[in-house]
């Protein structure tokens, strides 16, 4: 399979939650994009590791993503290192994307941060040649993506650039709300958690407003590349 966007995320929502929006822009341009989580999210506060699969499939259907697949990591105690790496690999030589957006660079949560170290090396070793890998019993092609871009998620930092979501929020908030055991519920009765009250949910919202004024849009999500961005058309820009 080969997808034009590949989004690798340490758990189910992350990608929906900072950068769904631009998911959705990207299925409307005829890109086509998938997903994988790293991790069934075991530990969250609320709800169980299966509850948050249906609803990750929930949300890939409101997506439109061509496919999403979670490799199983443990939720917190995943690494980079060489098991992780070549365990990833695989899935980003089957899917040959030529962009992968993964989480923040520095972020509240361990996870975050450690996964985008995770994904930046594995997506650098996928194109080496002599590291051989399969999958399904076949013989892989090394496959490097062009570009790492990070989300931006809870810490508020600077970004390398935004997307312009403001015609797709209502899809994007959409896809936030397929995670009902995790976000805003008044009839829950599970324990409160960082991300399970209104107030987050404003956060969101706001966050949105924040990087949409940055380029006189309703709505945006900001992404930060570690390597400089070159333009060929000064009018490209908006």
């Amino acid at each position: 399979m080969k997808v034009d966007v590949l989004c690798i995320a340490a758990h189910p929502d992350d990608t929906e939650m900072s950068a769904g929006g631009t998911i959705l822009s990207l299925i409307a341009q005829g890109k086509t994009v998938a997903a994988v989580d790293l991790t069934r999210g075991e530990l969250g506060t609320r709800g169980t590791p299966e509850i948050r699969l249906a609803e990750a499939d929930a949300a890939t259907k409101i997506l439109g993503l061509v496919a999403r697949e979670n490799m199983g990591f443990r939720d917190g105690f995943f690494r980079n290192d060489e098991e992780h790496q070549m365990a990833l690999i695989p899935a980003i030589r089957h899917y040959r994307p030529e962009i992968v957006i993964t989480n923040t660079i520095d972020d509240r949560h361990p996870d975050h941060g450690r996964a985008a170290q995770l994904v930046v090396e594995a997506c650098f070793y996928a194109g080496l040649r002599m590291i051989q890998t399969t999958r399904d019993g076949q013989p892989q092609e090394a496959w490097r993506p062009k570009y790492v871009y990070h989300f931006i998620q809870d810490r508020s930092l600077k970004p390398s650039f935004v997307v312009d979501i403001s015609d797709h929020w209502e899809g994007k908030l959409a896809s936030i709300k397929a995670y009902r055991s995790q976000f805003y519920d008044p009839n829950s009765q599970e324990p409160a958690s960082y991300i399970s009250s209104a107030d987050f949910m404003d956060f969101l919202r706001a966050r949105a407003e924040e990087y949409g004024h940055m380029i006189g849009a309703k709505y945006g999500e900001g992404f930060i590349s570690q390597r400089m961005l070159g333009v060929t058309d000064l009018f490209g820009l908006v």
